[in-house]
């Protein structure tokens, strides 16, 4: 068991996964700093006594209060409502998240969502399994319309990558004076304006009054009848009951989801038998950049929390 730790790391991670790696990849990173993974729950109530930085899923309270040197929890969710945010504040703790770290993961995954459908490759690899040879007339992604909602770190990244594609790009985002990378930026008031001029939706915006149900059964009524929606921002966006109706009377071609409302989705969920329907399991992220990704973020702000002479990234709650 590691003395005096300066970092701690929890013992799980995104999705249950081992925070082995990311414990030495931050070591690799901070050579001045003794950093340790809690491997057993007393350990992490030993451990976490003695820490300045814990960084994990979440810090419930018991592990809060035993932290008595603590001043920087480092969230490995982008999301952070799940944490004691109001008993944090208290203790005057800096509270930061992984924003940012699964942009390129998840606008590679919106570009083979796209590429599917406008290709048709899920109609073909449904073939390939009954060893069908029929031609499957498809489509191409230039000169369509892509609108994406949300511009930050993933929505940017995804219309990035959109360049060399000749598409058309319109953004959605809740303050459009602020511009952005799309060809034309517009405000929530004129998302409807947007749907109905556009062949494919993405949906990489946070889960707010504002945009829960975004898309409801009117939003995708504006869409025209060949159009494909895809959501990697939350599945509370999206009306799922209103989606499926959809789907199931091609009021629009295909949806591609990595999020889901209810998630998990189900087994007897009536999306998972819909063959205009792609559903992955909240996926679009977890690529083995996950981990160094953010060992650089972390890393970064343990020295500038120690130097105290520059901005920590990805600051959610300020201590």
């Amino acid at each position: 068991m590691a003395d005096s730790p300066d970092v701690l790391v929890l013992r799980e991670g995104t999705e249950g996964l081992s925070t082995r790696a990311y414990a030495d990849e931050l070591a690799d990173r901070l050579p001045a700093w003794t950093v340790a993974r809690a491997s057993t729950p007393a350990a992490e109530r030993d451990l976490v006594r003695h820490a300045t930085v814990v960084t994990g899923n979440a810090i419930d309270r018991d592990l809060l209060d035993r932290a008595a040197a603590l001043e920087l929890f480092a969230c490995t969710f982008a999301g952070t409502d799940h944490l004691p945010r109001d008993a944090l504040a208290d203790r005057g703790v800096t509270v930061t998240n992984a924003s940012g770290i699964h942009a390129p993961g998840i606008a590679e995954q919106v570009l083979g969502y796209l590429l599917t459908f406008a290709r048709r490759l899920h109609v073909s690899w449904e073939r390939n399994t009954r060893g069908v040879w029929q031609h499957v007339q498809s489509t191409e992604l230039k000169d369509s319309t892509v609108t994406v909602v949300g511009l930050g770190s993933i929505g940017t990244a995804v219309v990035d990558r959109l360049a060399g594609f000749d598409v058309d790009t319109v953004g959605v985002r809740h303050s459009p004076e602020k511009g952005g990378p799309t060809d034309e930026v517009l405000g929530y008031d004129a998302v409807h304006d947007a749907l109905a001029r556009t062949d494919y939706l993405v949906l990489a915006c946070p889960l707010t009054d504002l945009t829960r149900h975004l898309i409801d059964a009117e939003a995708l009524a504006t869409l025209e009848p060949s159009a494909v929606v895809v959501n990697v921002a939350r599945g509370g966006v999206v009306d799922t009951d209103a989606l499926v109706a959809a789907l199931r009377t091609n009021g629009i071609r295909g949806a591609a989801v990595d999020v889901t409302d209810p998630e998990p989705l189900p087994a007897d969920h009536p999306l998972w038998g819909l063959d205009n329907a792609l559903v992955t399991p909240h996926t679009g992220g977890h690529t083995p950049q996950h981990w160094p990704r953010l060992a650089d973020v972390v890393a970064s702000n343990v020295r500038a929390l120690r130097d105290g002479d520059a901005a920590l990234q990805n600051v959610v709650l300020d201590g």
